[in-house]
């Protein structure tokens, strides 16, 4: 913070460091691209957001399925009306989790650092992509529960939204299933989309007919994001993933959490 050579960072430490980290960046006048979830809850978002528009720098979060050509499609698939008004949406997220203590990423089993379980962690990135698709969350229910492991924080959730633009979803997500899953499912009163694995990018549609579309990301899929923000900052505007995003999807974890406490482990 202290180089004059430097004008951005990225902040990629565990959660409860990101408000203060990036605070402090924009007091020194650096721009910043902060990881997923942007803080542990709204209020922080909001001091960091503060922090940067009086210190005039921009803030990108680390959202980068926004940036997929998989997502980007289907977006352009609702808005065209082919599958016609989006009803119900469906996402679930499973990854084996169980690190043996000492492991270099065991602090997400810790609420003081991380600020929940799966659901804070890759759940965000579910609830980011509704965002983007479905616009403002009206009404969030929520369960955590700790199936398979006794830990801090759960091992297993699942949330249901309603936007206020009509549809309803579900996010799934999970620590302890064998299977991996990382899908994405929209209904519609015409057709749905499916894409059974968001980072293969292969975007299925069904309405009288059945249509493969082939969209896979990056090689890094990391890249679009970087490059987005980096022009941003050149440019003076603003990122795709912007912290008013960040702070949305924070909100979301705010009530996921305010009525679905997390694990029960000690």
């Amino acid at each position: 913070m202290a180089d004059s050579d430097v004008t951005a960072l990225y902040v990629a430490t565990p959660v409860h460091l990101h408000a203060e980290q990036t605070i402090a960046a924009a007091e020194a006048g650096k721009h910043v691209l902060c990881e997923k979830p942007m803080a542990m809850t709204a209020s922080e978002c909001d001091r960091m957001l503060a922090a940067c528009r009086a210190s005039g720098v921009t803030l990108g979060i680390a959202y980068y399925r926004r940036l997929y050509p998989a997502v980007i499609r289907v977006k352009e698939i609702i808005a065209s009306g082919e599958i016609g008004q989006p009803v119900f949406a469906q996402m679930n997220a499973f990854e084996r989790f169980d690190p043996e203590p000492g492991h270099p990423r065991a602090w997400l089993l810790q609420p003081s650092m991380a600020g929940g379980g799966p659901m804070m962690d890759f759940g965000c990135h579910r609830i980011e992509v509704l965002i983007n698709l479905f616009g403002t969350v009206r009404h969030t229910t929520a369960l955590t529960a700790n199936v398979a492991v006794d830990r801090a924080v759960e091992d297993t959730a699942a949330v249901l939204l309603r936007f206020a633009s009509g549809p309803c979803a579900s996010v799934t997500v999970t620590h302890a299933a064998h299977e991996r899953q990382d899908t994405l499912r929209i209904f519609g009163t015409r057709g749905s989309t499916h894409i059974e694995d968001l980072n293969a990018g292969v975007v299925r549609v069904r309405t009288e007919t059945e249509r493969l579309y082939a969209h896979p990301p990056a090689a890094n899929a990391h890249q679009p994001l970087v490059d987005d923000f980096v022009d941003a900052v050149l440019t003076g505007c603003q990122p795709a993933v912007t912290g008013e995003v960040g702070r949305a999807v924070a909100a979301v974890e705010d009530a996921i959490y305010a009525v679905a406490p997390q694990g029960t482990g000690a």
